[in-house]
């Protein structure tokens, strides 16, 4: 089975930024595991979430939810803020567009990728 040819513009556009490289491939190993990605569904579902919260929902010890929690927000998914005693954590606005316009384009190589003025919140679930 051959593959659709892709326009040489097309080509470049997509292999020819390394740091938009490395952001797609930081978003997808972060979002690489399915309690990562059950907390990220999570925080999309309540907006924002504090940690013991989380870990309640989650169903895996704390210091395991943790983990997950800091690989996110190392990536940039999610940020948390520190209400005493506890933190409250949420997704970052836009965070996932890069891996998400990096999808459309395999899925639909012909539409043209978002310019990032125009992506839809992180919590749209394209």
């Amino acid at each position: 089975m051959t593959q659709p040819a892709i326009e040489a513009g097309a080509l470049v556009a997509l292999v020819a930024h390394d740091a938009d490289n490395t952001r797609i491939a930081a978003i997808a190993k972060a979002l690489g595991h399915p309690a990562r990605v059950r907390i990220v569904k999570l925080l999309l579902a309540k907006r924002s979430c504090i940690g013991c919260d989380i870990v309640e929902d989650v169903g895996l010890a704390q210091s395991t939810v943790s983990e997950h929690l800091r690989i996110l927000k190392a990536a940039g998914i999610i940020t948390g803020e520190i209400e005493r005693p506890r933190i409250c954590y949420s997704l970052v606005p836009g965070s996932l567009d890069p891996l998400a316009d990096f999808l459309d384009a395999l899925v639909d190589p012909d539409e043209p990728a978002h310019d990032a003025d125009t992506h839809a919140p992180a919590s749209d679930p394209r």
